[in-house]
């Protein structure tokens, strides 16, 4: 198998994974979104996003940070969000009802067809990672950016700085006896090394690169409710194994997902799993 056909395959298995996800996080938006909505504004002031500004978001999934960005650049500017995802890119079509300031595209950053030098920003909240080829997607940035045009991305820190996924998911993995992909392999952690980070962007020939940690405040009203939360997000491998126990074994599956964020709640019953994600703000050449 080549290469190319390789990245295709994989590119194709995220989009049918995101496809069957898009139901759980739509239905768990709200409760991401109040962690999730402080890292937008972090991305946006890094990026310096103003009225008139074309702004591209990359893997923007439901909709996030392109649509807070429209509120900002306002009708003199534009913002496009890209990603795999036809269905997560259906919810975002929804939320964006009545704005003529955004447009999604099914699309993949390294093969989209968007004209150098066509965007003053760059976002992208908790996406690279997920990129086949890091390196050629950095690179594919640095291109799309007008001479001295900004990068504002996050990403996920090591696991056990992140809770929100890692907490639900070691005992799934654990319980379920999942397998561990290969490090290099795309996914949440993929670019959680600030040093590599910042030497993958410099070496795509951005500079004034900066990895900053950014504290994201998850809470929760209760360990059931992250139960709930880990339970729709699970991709389709998790699901399959989650349904090949019996009910009881379901229950007590998710009851020990509840157990392990009981540990985390604090004295007013909230669980806390404040998750840190990787900033990063980097500029094009001028």
């Amino acid at each position: 198998m080549s290469v190319s056909t390789d990245a295709a395959a994989v590119k194709a298995e995220q989009r049918r994974t995101w496809d069957a996800v898009s139901d759980g996080w739509t239905r768990e938006w709200e409760t991401f979104e109040r962690g999730g909505a402080a890292l937008t504004a972090r991305l946006l002031a890094l990026g310096g996003v103003r009225p008139g500004h074309r702004v591209l978001d990359v893997a923007t999934g439901p909709g996030e940070p392109a649509l807070s960005a429209a509120d900002i650049v306002g009708p003199a500017g534009t913002v496009t969000g890209v990603d795999l995802s036809p269905a997560m890119l259906a919810v975002a079509r929804r939320r964006a009802e009545g704005r003529r300031n955004v447009n999604f595209l099914v699309a993949d950053l390294e093969t989209v067809e968007l004209p150098p030098h066509a965007f003053d920003v760059v976002l992208s909240r908790l996406g690279l990672m997920f990129a086949v080829d890091p390196g050629a997607a950095f690179g594919r940035i640095a291109r799309l950016l007008v001479p001295g045009g900004v990068l504002a991305a996050a990403v996920w820190a090591p696991p056990p700085r992140v809770p929100l996924m890692s907490l639900g998911y070691g005992v799934l993995a654990r319980r379920l006896d999942l397998p561990s992909g290969p490090p290099d392999a795309p996914g949440p952690y993929r670019l959680c090394d600030p040093e590599a980070l910042a030497a993958g962007l410099t070496d795509a020939g951005l500079r004034d690169v900066t990895v900053e940690e950014y504290p994201v405040p998850f809470r929760f009203h209760d360990p059931a409710e992250y139960a709930r939360f880990t339970r729709a997000v699970a991709p389709p491998p998790v699901r399959r194994r989650v349904e090949a126990l019996d009910p009881a074994g379901r229950d007590a599956l998710w009851a020990e997902v509840a157990a392990a964020a009981e540990g985390r709640a604090g004295p007013d019953g909230l669980v806390d799993l404040t998750s840190t994600a990787l900033t990063v703000r980097a500029v094009a050449p001028a």
